[in-house]
């Protein structure tokens, strides 16, 4: 249905602030469907209209309208922008707090960047600790493997037999005594010696 351009205007005042009402309560007082209502207000919008949603707080506000009312009051002295807050609802604190929302959100990529940087060396460094420690933990846990296998008993192997490594020879040690020439002579070699000297 095809409704008059005045009272299309008309109904799209009653969504403007200070005190813009729902799209709901529109659609019951004038009996035109919600569709046809955010139709208007959507197209409203992409003229560049500030129509907020139908909350009177600025919570109610769509990051779009924000970013409205911003481009709007951007030339606006104090007091042209007092009456702009006057007519909307608003107050000057809340459209600067909107103003440098939109500043920071041009720097958001180089900070962004900054933090991401920030937690990508606090990453490294606890990755660095923790291979240093798994390194440590790794060298222990080898030197108590080692530790074990030699501490193992001899295994057995086949038939019941016990199979161990065969311990080197030694021949036993004899004590050295010194000749009268200054040489070493073991024990035996000093007995035929002194045998022979009582002869």
């Amino acid at each position: 249905m095809k409704y008059p351009k005045e009272r299309k205007e008309a109904i799209l005042k009653k969504m403007l602030p200070p005190h813009p009402k729902s799209i709901v309560e529109i659609a019951k007082e004038e009996g035109i469907s919600e569709a046809t209502l955010y139709n208007w207000r959507q197209d409203a919008r992409a003229e560049g209209r500030l129509l907020p949603d139908g909350d009177s707080t600025p919570s109610g506000w769509t990051a779009a309208d924000k970013f409205a009312a911003v481009v709007e009051t951007a030339a606006l002295n104090e007091a042209d922008l007092s009456a702009y807050c006057r007519q909307r609802g608003l107050y000057p604190e809340q459209i600067k707090t909107w103003r440098l929302a939109c500043e920071q959100a041009n720097d958001w990529d180089r900070s962004q960047t900054l933090r991401l940087k920030d937690a990508r060396k606090v990453d490294e460094r606890r990755i660095q600790e923790l291979e240093r420690e798994l390194r440590i933990k790794e060298k222990a846990l080898a030197e108590t493997a080692a530790l074990l296998v030699l501490r193992k008993k001899p295994r057995r192997l086949g038939g019941g037999r016990m199979i161990s490594t065969p311990k080197a020879f030694t021949w036993p040690r004899s004590p050295v005594f010194i000749g009268c020439c200054g040489k070493r002579i073991n024990s035996a070699t000093a007995a035929k010696r002194k045998r022979r000297a009582m002869l």
